[in-house]
């Protein structure tokens, strides 16, 4: 049985939120885009972020969801505050309005700063050297984008901002949905480095692999 929780149409196409038997699932478009079973890929890549990065204090995580990466940031102590970035304003609201009791705790937490807005756009506003880390998923990739206008954040122009808003040995951490040369290489272009890390997941009986692209700012 499924249940419509929430729905909003904006500039960018339909949102919605579904229950599915016990899960919540979030669409846009009509496409999926993530559930609150299948959390993993959410909660490696905060992980994986956090234990590459030199420094956490201060961390920018583009692109809300569901909230598990945002809760799995806040896991860290070191974390002082986590920025939000969602371009969908009626996604944060559902937020907090309960409407997601599984990450609840980590939208009421006193660290958490929302911005609504284009991550780019944000990004743009803020002082150079603002984060230590950059988290980005605001999307699947750039073969697998939900929204076009997203190509242009795997490209060397947008990292170039991303790395003038680093801190020194500041990470920025890219999620896709499959391995893309391009975007390695647009990283090693801008960063000078790039790590790529497989992330194995099991989505219920079919097992795939998702790529978390890290990139360091060096110290000068």
């Amino acid at each position: 049985m499924t249940e419509q929780v929430a729905r909003n149409d904006s500039e960018r196409g339909e949102l919605v939120l579904l229950r599915r038997g016990g899960a919540l699932e979030l669409r846009v478009n009509g496409v999926f885009v993530m559930d609150t079973v299948h959390t993993e890929t959410e909660r490696l890549l905060a992980r994986a972020t956090l234990r590459a990065a030199a420094r956490t204090d201060r961390v920018l995580v583009g692109g809300l969801g569901l909230g598990f990466t945002l809760r799995e940031v806040l896991a860290d102590p070191r974390v002082r505050e986590a920025h939000v970035v969602e371009i969908e304003p009626d996604l944060i609201n559902w937020h907090r309005r309960g409407l997601v009791p599984e990450t609840a705790d980590a939208i009421r937490d006193d660290r958490v700063v929302f911005r609504v807005g284009d991550v780019a756009e944000v990004l743009d506003a803020q002082p150079p050297s603002s984060f230590d880390v950059l988290l980005l998923d605001v999307d699947n990739g750039p073969d697998f984008l939900v929204y076009d206008g997203n190509s242009a954040l795997y490209r060397a122009d947008f990292l170039a901002r991303c790395r003038e808003k680093l801190t020194p040995e500041g990470t920025v951490a890219i999620w896709s949905a499959d391995t893309s040369p391009d975007l390695s290489a647009a990283m090693r272009e801008v960063f000078g480095n790039c790590e790529e890390i497989p992330i194995p997941v099991t989505l219920g009986q079919q097992e795939t692999t998702y790529h978390l692209f890290l990139g360091r700012r060096a110290r000068e």
